[in-house]
């Protein structure tokens, strides 16, 4: 440490200052304005998990059960809080405690930066690079809808990468440290998805490293250091143990997990295409990288709000106001092939244009690795718009028909060109801007603003209209398409107007003649260049006041249903699948989560829809038979709103409760007989249990037989029962494995009925019935994770104090 020298830590110090202050900037609402984001998935992730946080401040413990959400369901993805302690306080500290959401985009420009200064580039040049990675708008509009974990896995993934790349770079303590502590945080975030991009990455780039050993004849070495990060790795990993291993289970028994009842077009196990690729890029979509409003931008921007657009001039000169009304739906500034899109995924223009000079500067593997890994991330991104490839994608590669919304595929693009980029402009300025370097320059700029220049002067080559639009009046559609090209124009020229600004820079050498200055404007030119583009889409709009409670203020139809103290379920016919608000009152048969129960799934296709209809039918009579749907019945649906005032609330008298003796059982022989035979069954009376896969109880019935519920906690329910014959009980509660079930102490088990409920056989007598959710991944889980978390971060430490000790920070080593 005697060598130290503090000149060599200034930049980055100066770093960290740079992103803390641009992050202040662009959320000064928050800072500023005692406002928070507003973000949708997040208030929808409050009502689901309201339960979860109750039950955690009242006992201190995990329920790891969530009952107010589609009639109950693990809480494995919603909110559980394993012994992963210090890496919540490790990533608050790297965060210097910003709010989370936005400490996510900062946590971006740090693990970029050391990515960056892994691959040897400059600290000036890598401040630049940080903030084009973190200011991309995929990231800032996965914000402005609530995506925080998503958002979180993609930042630390540069961390995982710098941490595999220092291993290699025959820093192998540091590197140790880094991969373990980057994947720890990454997999903390758990979003999967992005996990697999990450594991994409690293496998391409290990393809290059394994070529470039056996030419020059170095495997032993490519060996050891597999080995070293293969140790990385399993300990990373099990910081994830407990997580990974619920995840698992659930995914067996969720939409993700294998379909019993294989209707056409499912695969045996995940989504279907249709589902998977529903959110996928158009073919020249990835376009909107380079020019962000290539189709217009946002689908949520219209024209007929706009007084200075053709549009608006257009339907206004119309006269009629019936035909106005009815245009004006159709003035969306956006003309591409997906259904709706909250903006376009913009790289930057001058980050494109830099990618173009890493292809021609950039050491060839490094070309080669990432290259390959950006034109994957565009036909991943495709998806069934190349649909040779995805069909055969999604076939075969293992693990991702679990995803949808391959669009996220972008990520991998969007992590390359910057990195290459950087390099390449590394590589760049450390030789003499001769008369090669110029030409390769050229061509870059040739090829990017050439690009640009090209569509500016030839947007009339584009139709600008989608196909459905066709069929509406010619005067108005011209206006439209008018209004969509200026987009396009406009935006094709400012991408052309930012390259050619970086390449005048760089063609005349300024950066060597002006240094200071050349990294300043650099640095300013990319944040002005993203910022501008993603203002379009997380506006002031996207700030509410702290204290604005409005998604979730109870209203006057839950303050009437609350009245009820008894055990019961709400059935909110206003989205009931997509909605959680409803969960924060109430114990809701609906929700919002992207990985429901598929049997749960399965039942409110087949089941609920059908009688919700014919509901809805007799609710407009005013007379409803509530004891003809059985399915709402049988999940104790005692409430069903349809609006927020009292008066749209309606009592259904004839709900089954939370438990009930049945007088007979139906036995069938398939997933498929028994759904079918459920939703035709009086579930008040007839039990139906596959017997292919539970032993079926000679069972009797006492007409004046009990079981009351007189307990319930999130995890935890008692029933007494008294009944003169042994008979069988149908539970109102999700049937799922982790829930130990006792008759007077004595553990007994439990049936699946009626396709998704609990039952169990009940002797003659008075009895305690006892049902706790105990699942044993968690206590075997959390142990192998808390312990696995302080062996990463005591590794993290004692890899900086050795590295520190062996001099790698001295003045012979500046990053």
């Amino acid at each position: 440490m005697k060598n130290f020298q503090w000149r060599f830590i200034w930049p980055h110090i100066l770093a960290v200052l740079v992103f803390l202050f641009v992050t202040i900037v662009f959320f000064s609402p928050v800072f500023f304005d005692n406002k928070v984001i507003d973000q949708a998935d997040i208030q929808q992730f409050r009502g689901a998990s309201k339960s979860i946080l109750d039950h955690r401040e009242a006992t201190g413990q995990e329920p790891l059960w969530a009952p107010s959400v589609f009639s109950g369901m693990p809480a494995y993805l919603l909110s559980v809080y394993w012994g992963d302690a210090p890496l919540r306080w490790l990533k608050r500290i790297m965060t210097l405690f910003l709010p989370h959401g936005i400490g996510n985009i900062f946590l971006a420009f740090i693990c970029y930066y050391i990515l960056l200064l892994s691959f040897r580039v400059r600290p000036f040049l890598a401040i630049a690079g940080a903030l084009a990675f973190g200011l991309c708008s995929y990231l800032i509009i996965g914000l402005s809808v609530g995506h925080n974990s998503r958002i979180g896995a993609i930042a630390v993934m540069p961390l995982v990468m710098a941490g595999i790349h220092l291993v290699f770079s025959n820093k192998k303590i540091l590197g140790f440290g880094v991969t373990i502590i980057g994947l720890a945080l990454h997999l903390r975030e758990n979003h999967l998805q992005i996990t697999y991009y990450l594991v994409l990455i690293v496998v391409v780039y290990g393809l290059i490293r394994l070529i470039e050993a056996v030419r020059v004849q170095m495997i032993g070495g490519l060996i050891k250091k597999i080995g070293i990060l293969v140790v990385a790795a399993v300990i990373g990993a099990g910081t994830f143990f407990g997580p990974f291993w619920s995840i698992t289970e659930y995914t067996s028994y969720s939409t993700r997990g294998p379909a019993e009842l294989a209707p056409p077009g499912t695969s045996e196990s995940g989504l279907t295409k249709e589902y998977a690729f529903a959110y996928k890029y158009g073919i020249w979509e990835p376009m909107t990288l380079l020019i962000p409003q290539f189709y217009g931008g946002t689908s949520g921007r219209f024209f007929a709000s706009d007084p200075e657009s053709e549009s608006y001039n257009a339907l206004v000169s119309s006269g009629n106001q019936a035909m106005i009304n009815q245009l004006a739906n159709y003035t969306s500034a956006y003309w591409g092939p997906q259904s709706y899109t909250a903006g376009p995924y913009y790289a930057g223009a001058i980050i494109i244009f830099l990618f173009a000079i890493g292809i021609l500067f950039a050491k060839r593997k490094y070309v080669w690795w990432l290259v390959s890994l950006s034109a994957l991330s565009l036909m991943l991104s495709w998806g069934d718009s190349f649909a040779s490839f995805n069909y055969f994608m999604f076939d075969y590669l293992p693990g991702y028909n679990k995803f949808r919304s391959v669009s996220f595929g972008l990520v991998i693009i969007l992590f390359a060109m910057p990195l290459l980029g950087f390099m390449g402009l590394e590589k760049l300025l450390s030789q003499a801007v001769d008369r090669v370097a110029k030409k390769k320059m050229l061509i870059a700029f040739s090829v990017t603003g050439g690009l640009c220049l090209l569509l500016l002067l030839f947007a009339g080559m584009f139709d600008f209209t989608r196909e459905f639009e066709s069929e509406l009046p010619d005067w108005f559609t011209s206006a439209l398409a008018e209004d969509r090209k200026g987009l396009f124009r406009a935006d094709a020229f400012r991408s052309f107007v930012f390259i050619s600004l970086i390449f005048v820079v760089l063609y005349f050498d300024l950066a060597r003649k002006l240094p200071v200055a050349f990294y300043a404007f650099l640095i300013l030119i990319t944040v002005v260049d993203l910022v501008v583009v993603d203002k379009r889409y997380f506006t002031e709009s996207n700030f509410i006041r702290k204290r604005d409670r409005s998604f979730l203020a109870e209203t006057e139809a839950d303050k009437e249903i609350l009245k009820d103290k008894s055990y019961y379920r709400v059935y909110n016919l206003n989205n009931p699948f997509s909605e959680a608000r409803t969960s924060y009152y109430h114990r809701s048969i609906g929700g919002y989560h992207g990985a429901k129960i598929r049997r749960y799934q399965e039942f409110y296709d087949s089941c609920l829809v059908p009688q919700t209809q014919a509901m809805i039918d007799e609710l407009r009579q005013g007379i409803v038979d509530f004891r003809k749907f059985g399915g709402m019945n049988m999940l104790n649906v005692k409430y069903v709103t349809f609006g927020p005032e009292r008066n749209n609330v309606v009592l259904n008298r004839d709900s089954n409760g939370p438990a009930w003796f049945v007088q007979k059982i139906v036995a069938v022989n398939s997933p498929a007989e028994e759904l079918k035979t459920t939703c035709g069954s009086d579930t008040r009376t007839t039990a139906v249990i596959d017997g292919k896969k539970f032993s079926i109880p000679e069972i009797s019935y006492d007409s004046a037989g009990s079981i009351t519920l007189s307990d319930h906690k999130a995890n935890y329910l008692k029933f007494e029962s008294k009944s003169s014959a042994a008979g069988l009980a149908v539970f109102s509660e999700i049937y799922y494995p982790g829930w130990v079930v006792t008759i007077d102490g004595k553990e007994a088990t439990v049936l699946r009925a009626n396709y998704i409920l609990r039952a169990l056989e009940i002797p003659a007598g008075n009895h305690i019935i006892e049902m706790k959710f105990e699942p044993r991944l968690f206590v075997v889980g959390n142990k192998v994770t808390t312990a696995s978390t302080w062996l990463a971060v005591v590794i993290l430490l004692g890899s900086i104090i050795l590295t520190l000790r062996e001099k790698q920070f001295d003045g012979k080593n500046p990053s």
